[in-house]
């Protein structure tokens, strides 16, 4: 009897038989990295035209100020045509990772081909206008729904779509940066948050293969293709400590700040969503006119990114870029906000290498390890990706000369942000995009079953507890308990340990929320936590 319930769900055999589904889901990443770099590489070449033609259009307009109401007339049309695709298509908004991780943990159900259509338009529209906004979010999006349309046709399990859905994240993020490896942690660090040789296999195939396609295009040197000669000697480090302190504050303060200025929009009830792009187009135009190096992603204030540019001029560049940065992403506009922040990282250890170089003694060819060292810290205070940042760094430079450097400053960034009680960005635009969207009824999910997997940490409120001393949601069974290799099904009298893989079953439609309290019962947390008081 019990068998034949189990065998009513493919859902568990798919969990339980990995070893004999690997090759499948190798051949299935394969297509998925495939297909995801041929996306990520037409959207990468998009966005590369249309900031050229942005930075020529405003340069060509400050020539031709008799155009400037034109300019405005189609700026303002152009920021109302991409507000009416997020009114739409509300999973276009903003960076696209929340989004991902949200459709992953159950909360959201999504219409692939329209989001990848709609992203990839608005994005190029967003970035031809001059927004402050990165391609590496959208990107990771446009991999997850080229995923989720290959789930759809060869997936044998909701559980395997969801691995293919993450494989395709990751590989956006590979061809959008030329950094597979970065790709691969940012799927086990942000997306799934624990280790799985399946999952890894997976991601890392999808991620290599994606940056091999996007690499044929755009070549096989780094996205910063900056020489770094030396590392940092040991005896400087101080300064790396100050470093680490500054980035965790601001990355704080730039948490803050997002959320904040998302708020202040929606304050605005005079001003309909659909319209809310308008006011960072029209902006863009003044900053054309003006100021236009904050324009962008960022790839031109790398430029500027030298020891002949003065202090002054380079908090100007980070002051504006910051404020541009927040009204831009704000707004909801198709766009992300992994190389803006890189750009403003790197900017802020820009300032600090020009101090150390100028007035603290250290040799003008570490100033750019300052930069680098920078932008892994900031990325890593603001997202809480530590490991991912690092190795994205690594990888967008082509050296390891700073690797020592990199994770010093990125573990004091971290701690510091954390001290702060700053939620990583990406948990905070998900919880608020959870409270925005509900997730529509679908019949067809009625009496469909899912898997949740689990790994049980250290410290959390089920580790060293006997099974039936654990209680869990009444639509919820734990089917099975792999422990080194070995997968068991579990009795009343099973003591659960830290590191087995607790797998699941539940309805479908019930996900997220059984997904949420199972997660804070096998999660290290501060305080004592029992599974009875979330149900």
């Amino acid at each position: 009897m019990l068998n034949k319930f189990y065998q009513s769900y493919n859902n568990y055999k798919a969990v339980i038989n990995t070893d004999s589904k690997k090759l499948s889901i190798l051949l299935k990443s394969i297509l998925v990295g495939l297909l995801v770099g041929t996306a990520v590489t037409l959207y990468r070449l998009a966005l590369s035209g249309a900031e050229d033609l942005s930075f020529n259009a405003y340069a060509y307009l400050r020539d031709h100020m008799a155009l400037l109401p034109l300019a405005i007339v189609l700026l303002a049309a152009a920021g109302a045509g991409v507000g009416f695709l997020v009114s739409k298509f509300k999973m276009i908004r903003g960076s696209g990772i929340p989004q991902v991780e949200g459709i992953i943990m159950g909360y959201f159900r999504d219409s692939w081909l329209g989001t990848l259509l709609c992203k990839f338009l608005g994005g190029a529209v967003s970035i031809l206008a001059g927004l402050s906004l990165g391609r590496e979010g959208p990107s990771i999006q446009l991999g997850a729904c080229v995923a989720e349309g290959v789930g759809e046709k060869l997936a044998s399990s909701r559980t395997e779509k969801k691995v293919l859905i993450a494989s395709g994240a990751s590989a956006g993020l590979a061809a959008a940066f030329n950094a597979p490896l970065a790709g691969t942690m940012f799927a086990m660090e942000e997306i799934f948050k624990y280790f799985s040789p399946v999952i890894l296999m997976s991601t890392m195939v999808a991620a290599i293969v994606a940056d091999f396609v996007a690499k044929l295009v755009f070549g096989i040197h780094p996205i910063f293709n900056i020489e770094m000669k030396d590392s940092v000697p040991l005896s400087g480090y101080w300064i790396f400590l100050v470093l680490g302190v500054t980035l965790g504050a601001a990355g704080a303060f730039y948490n803050y700040i997002l959320l904040l200025t998302q708020k202040a929009y929606k304050k605005l009830k005079w001003l309909d969503a659909r319209l809310r792009p308008v006011i960072p187009f029209l902006l863009a135009c003044m900053l054309g006119l003006t100021f236009p190096i904050a324009l962008g992603s960022g790839h031109r204030i790398i430029d500027e990114l030298s020891i002949k540019t003065g202090i002054a001029s380079l908090l100007l560049i980070l002051a504006v870029k910051f404020v541009f940065s927040m009204i831009s992403f704000g707004s909801g506009a198709p766009g992300g906000i992994f190389f803006p922040l890189l750009v403003m990282g790197g900017t802020i250890g820009a300032v600090f290498g020009n101090i150390a170089v100028n007035c603290l003694g250290f040799e003008a060819h570490f100033f750019y390890n300052f930069a680098i060292v920078a932008m892994a810290g900031y990325f890593t205070a603001i997202v809480r990706a530590p490991i991912t940042g690092i190795v994205l760094l690594i990888e967008m430079t082509g050296s390891f000369t700073h690797l020592l450097a990199l994770t010093f400053v990125s573990v004091i960034a971290y701690v510091v942000a954390d001290l702060l009680k700053s939620a990583p960005i990406y948990e905070s635009l998900l919880e608020n995009m959870i409270c925005e969207i509900k997730k529509e009824a679908d019949e067809s999910d009625e009496g469909k079953k899912i898997t949740v997997e689990l790994v049980v940490h250290h410290g959390s409120a089920a580790e060293n507890k006997c099974l039936k001393e654990i209680d869990l949601p009444k639509s919820c069974l734990l089917i099975a308990v792999r422990r080194m290799g070995k997968d068991s099904i579990p009795r009343g009298d099973t003591r659960i340990q830290a590191g087995d893989y607790l797998v699941f079953l539940t309805n479908l439609k019930e996900e997220a929320r059984i997904r949420k309290i199972l997660t804070d019962c096998t999660t290290f947390r501060n305080k004592t936590y029992t599974v009875s008081e979330s149900v």
